[in-house]
């Protein structure tokens, strides 16, 4: 799915609108998940379903970039 150059807080107007779908489409799965009693599942997609609201809001970025990580601790496993 391609971006729209349409700048909305940093964020495409087209990224925005799949991002609504796919909460929107999370909603209606959880509550297929719970339906079927499937705990587990309903506790996954409702964590999917926080995150896309975080996106929306701009709490949470779409991605995480590599260089943005923390650098390992240097531990040996």
């Amino acid at each position: 799915m391609a971006r729209d150059t349409a700048d909305m807080n940093g964020r495409g107007t087209r990224t925005m609108e799949n991002i609504a779908y796919i909460r929107q489409m999370l909603a209606e799965l959880r509550l297929v998940a719970e339906n079927e009693g499937a705990e587990m599942l309903c506790y996954l997609i409702e964590m999917a379903y926080v995150e896309a609201g975080d996106v929306q809001s701009g709490r949470r970025a779409l991605s995480i970039h590599h260089a943005q990580r923390d650098k390992p601790s240097g531990m040996s496993l």
